[in-house]
This record gives structure tokens, sequence and C-alpha cells, in this order.
């Protein structure tokens, strides 16, 4: 059974069930599933770097934002997440004097820095990016490519509603988090692989 794009992955959905009438309904437990997988999924090759150009005291998230997992302004100086309180007390002790921004927040849905920059400074950010949804029969992401079993069974677990009683769902319910368990946990052993650096005197 092929699993390479998503066209093969509605045929495969179909033939689990062992339904004709899921041609149209596939498509709602892949959208499903997908949001699942969003929630769920933590891997190296979703990791994201950009630089922009900071000179607002809020800044617009990436479309495909996910989690941010480091940002930094081009000297090496660290931004540092703060909550939304700390930097209102910030701004209440410092009387909101602009600076080099040393602290980020999420503020309605943006990126709030503190202190507010004072000119334009350089801002790599490092982030967990969404997987591309899918929507052509000719479409795939790398974690199908990779995972397959991991749409497949997440797709077949959103059909709950829809089968109702099947016994199968159990089953597919299993799958699903063990393969999304091997996923996590491969792409852990990925990014800290090796011997750690060790400081020695000379």
């Amino acid at each position: 059974m092929a699993l390479s794009n998503y066209g093969e992955l509605k045929t495969a959905i179909a033939d689990f069930l062992n339904r004709d009438d899921v041609d149209v309904t596939a498509s709602g437990f892949i959208a499903l599933a997908e949001a699942q997988i969003a929630r769920d999924i933590k891997h190296w090759k979703q990791e994201r770097r950009v630089t922009l150009s900071l000179d607002e005291r809020f800044e617009e998230v990436p479309t495909d934002w996910l989690e941010t997992l480091n940002m930094y302004l081009d000297d090496g100086t660290p931004i540092e997440y703060a909550s939304v309180a700390e930097i209102s007390r910030r701004k209440l002790l410092q009387n909101d004097t602009a600076g080099k921004p040393v602290v980020y927040t999420m503020n309605s849905g943006q990126f709030e820095f503190y202190p507010a920059p004072d000119e334009t400074y350089n801002l790599t950010m490092i982030y967990r990016a969404r997987i591309p949804v899918l929507a052509q029969d000719d479409d795939y992401t790398w974690l199908l490519t990779d995972y397959p079993d991991i749409y497949l069974y997440g797709s077949l677990l959103h059909t709950a509603p829809y089968l109702q009683e099947d016994q199968r769902l159990a089953t597919w319910a299993q799958l699903y988090a063990a393969a999304v368990k091997q996923v996590n946990s491969e792409s852990q052993a990925a990014k800290y692989s090796g011997a750690p650096l060790v400081m020695r005197n000379v």
C-alpha cells in the first residue's frame, strides 16, 4: 500500500475502513489528524531560523509559528521570555524607556519586546513551525514521507464519531500514540547524540 501523497492517504483510509462512502469525509479526517499532529509532534525537521529587523515594540508572528525555541540579537545578546505582567512591571519601574531589547512576550497574537528598540537591531529567531497542510492529491510533507503511519492512524482515530462503536478505534489510538512517541524520541536522539563537550584546563 503506497502512502506517498495526499491522494494515496485518502485511498488508504477508505481501504482500512472498507467503506465506499468516505471519499469526501476522508479529507475531514485528515484535517483533524493534522491539527492533532501539530500538538503532538516535536521534531527537529520542524525547526526554522529567520532573521528580521527589529525596530518596533511589536512584531508579527510567522504564519507557521507553533513555538519559539530561541531568540538572540546579532551581537549574541539573548532575548529571554517574560510574562506580560513582568514586562508591564519593567515598564513602570523604568518609565518605559527605549533601549536594547532583552525580553519578549506574546501579547494579543504578536511578539512584544522590551525595552522597545531605540534603533534597528538584527534579530534571529529559531522556532518550531507547523507542518504544511495537505490540500492537493499530489501534496506530501516530510512527515508523510518518513512516517506515513502517523497520518494514517491519526486520521483513522478521528473517524470515531463517524464509525461510533467500531472496536478498531482503540487499536488505532494505540498505534498512533506509539508512532508519535517513536518520532519524538528519534528526534531527541538525533539532536543530542554524541558525547557532550567537556571543558578542560590546558
